[in-house]
């Protein structure tokens, strides 16, 4: 018959073992993650479009400039102030040129009939293109 403290001491180190392997798996996922952004600006741009007209919370979380453990929750709550103000026929235009752009303007129609448009800054980082948005929200 096993004793009380070696069955203390059995769940305790089962105990510490769960953990360790809870960490090691959530890390491995963390850093495996992918980089946010897409390959070209012309991606990037019907990518953007596409994710906004559409009120779709992943693909816009995968086009932003955020720190990847807050990516998701912004993205939510951007598409839902968007949503929440009926916006659509969202367009998306870069400038100085299409070609290596540094800001875009994101416009669009709102539910009661009004257009909105609002600059956004456009970076590219290991060759990758995304989006900041640093503006607030129209």
């Amino acid at each position: 018959m096993i004793d009380i403290p070696t069955r203390r001491t059995a769940t305790v180190a089962a105990a510490i073992a769960v953990a360790i392997v809870w960490v090691s798996v959530i890390t491995v996922l963390i850093a495996h993650q992918p980089d946010p952004g897409v390959g070209s600006p012309g991606q990037l741009r019907e990518d953007l479009a596409t994710a906004l007209n559409q009120h779709d919370v992943e693909a816009l979380s995968e086009l932003i400039d955020y720190p990847p453990a807050s990516a998701d929750d912004f993205a939510k709550s951007y598409i839902d102030a968007l949503a929440g103000r009926g916006a659509h026929d969202v367009t998306v235009t870069f400038a100085p040129d299409d070609v290596s752009p540094t800001s875009a303007t994101v416009s669009g129609k709102l539910a009661d009939g009004r257009t909105f448009g609002y600059p956004v800054a456009v970076a590219v980082k290991d060759e990758l293109w995304m989006v900041s948005f640093t503006p607030p929200l129209p």
